[in-house]
């Protein structure tokens, strides 16, 4: 356990040099603020025909963002260990290829978490703004299903740079399978019909989020698919790491 907070700090660290996270991060909270605003300035100027502004406003723009920032924010993870021909070292070093690949995804998953924390000062505004205030169930679960998904992306990520010597590989590979899970299995679930569409159904990312804890509903069964796609992830690294024991 301690190589692995040994490593996590360490990268969630290098994360406030790095200027693309710096970047992903500056437009984020530029987004959500400016989305945040233009439904404040809606609500106020509708003289009451438009209702006050949830915590959707929010969650919503976030989540998408995410999708894209995420696999920014873990294509160098291991990639960059490779082309830099550090990665040698770090397979003698006395640290296990679990603790390594767990350690640095855990430093990404803080960092976002840092991220999604700030991001709760908008919420706070809009319950401290409007009357009687906003609903807090799908604030809670919202912010639970941001934390889980944001997971999952993270350990999605860390596995897929496992795989390759670049960064832009890394990131594009990484984004291509969270569209794959996130968009494409919702279009093939409305298209498959019997068993496959509940298959595909299942494996929608989106459809686990949106239609539960984006509306105030934690579902057991959307909170162990998250856990299932992270811990999956995760030995998909691991095995890929030791894989290269062998090369």
């Amino acid at each position: 356990m301690r190589n692995i907070w040994t490593i996590a700090v360490r990268e969630y660290k290098a994360y406030y040099s790095s200027f693309t996270a710096y970047l992903f991060a500056f437009f984020i909270l530029l987004v959500i603020g400016g989305v945040v605003t233009a439904s404040l300035f809606i609500a106020i100027n509708s003289f009451g025909s438009a209702s006050p502004p949830g915590v959707q406003v929010v969650t919503g723009p976030l989540i998408f963002m995410l999708i894209f920032a995420c696999p920014a924010f873990t294509m160098r993870l291991i990639s960059e260990e490779t082309r830099l021909g550090t990665m040698e070292l770090m397979l003698t070093a006395p640290v296990r290829d679990a603790e390594m690949v767990v350690g640095k995804w855990l430093g990404s998953f803080l960092f976002v978490l840092t991220l999604i924390a700030i991001t709760w000062v908008y919420p706070l505004i809009l319950n401290f703004i409007t009357s009687p205030g906003i609903d807090q169930g799908p604030m809670v679960t919202g912010y639970i299903g941001l934390v889980l998904t944001s997971a999952a992306f993270l350990a999605i990520g860390v596995a897929i740079s496992s795989l390759f010597n670049s960064q832009v590989a890394s990131y594009i590979t990484t984004f291509g399978v969270i569209v794959l899970f996130w968009w494409i299995m919702s279009i093939l679930g409305q298209a498959a019909t019997g068993t496959l569409a509940t298959i595909f159904q299942y494996l929608d990312m989106a459809n686990h989020f949106y239609e539960s804890m984006y509306r105030g509903v934690l579902q057991i069964s959307s909170v162990v698919f998250f856990l299932s796609v992270t811990a999956i992830s995760l030995v998909w690294g691991t095995v890929s790491v030791e894989s290269r024991r062998w090369r």
